[in-house]
């Protein structure tokens, strides 16, 4: 199938994927905030610059987005039916770079969870609050 938009428009679309302050991870923040918790962003001392960290607890939050970071499960990992090849190289280095974050955090000490965009409700949220707290 080919591509209904330019290279260079598709370029520019592309370009302007956010990967900090998502809509899923102010929801995120925004939740923790009115529960009491203070959190640094986005530290480029700790490996894959996790999205919230609370360095009191040593705890660490990855806001995933299900299709960039592929979600197990989730209709919304869907891989592109075009392009494949770029595609699944792309996808698969973006799982090998979580793994080789997530282990180098481990290693230093550090708690790690993550949120899923397809995950994002109360629920979810009020058992992460009790995860950060109990560690």
């Amino acid at each position: 199938m080919v591509d209904i938009v330019s290279k260079s428009k598709r370029s520019q679309m592309m370009a302007s994927v956010r990967h900090k302050d998502t809509k899923p991870e102010l929801t995120v923040r925004s939740f923790l905030h009115k529960h009491g918790f203070r959190f640094r962003l986005h530290r480029k001392d700790l490996p894959g610059q996790p999205d919230i960290v609370f360095p009191k607890y040593r705890h660490v939050i990855f806001v995933h987005g299900c299709f960039w970071h592929q979600h197990p499960g989730c209709s919304k990992a869907k891989r592109p039916n075009t392009n494949c090849e770029f595609w699944n190289k792309k996808l698969d280095a973006n799982i090998q770079r979580d793994r080789t974050n997530f282990q180098a955090l481990i290693k230093a000490g550090w708690t790690i969870s993550t949120v899923w965009e397809c995950d994002l409700d109360n629920q979810q949220l009020n058992a992460l609050l009790k995860e950060i707290v109990r560690k």
